[in-house]
């Protein structure tokens, strides 16, 4: 799954200690999510959106193969 989180944090001048800290998970699993390599709950992913000013389906973009 891609994500967008990288480009809305930088919009919203949040580093990925901050954006760990509002969420209430560590920086790595900000830092995981970001690289691709950890897909977040469905409430991180909630939490995500509304802290970083978007909707989930504009942070997260399922790039499965059809």
């Amino acid at each position: 799954m891609k994500n967008y989180i990288k480009d809305f944090r930088s919009t919203n001048k949040i580093s990925q200690a901050e954006l760990a800290t509002l969420t209430g998970v560590t920086r790595q699993t900000i830092n995981a999510i970001e690289n691709n390599k950890y897909d977040p709950s469905l409430k991180l992913a909630f939490d995500l959106a509304n802290i970083l000013h978007t909707s989930v389906d504009e942070l997260f973009v399922n790039n499965v193969e059809e």
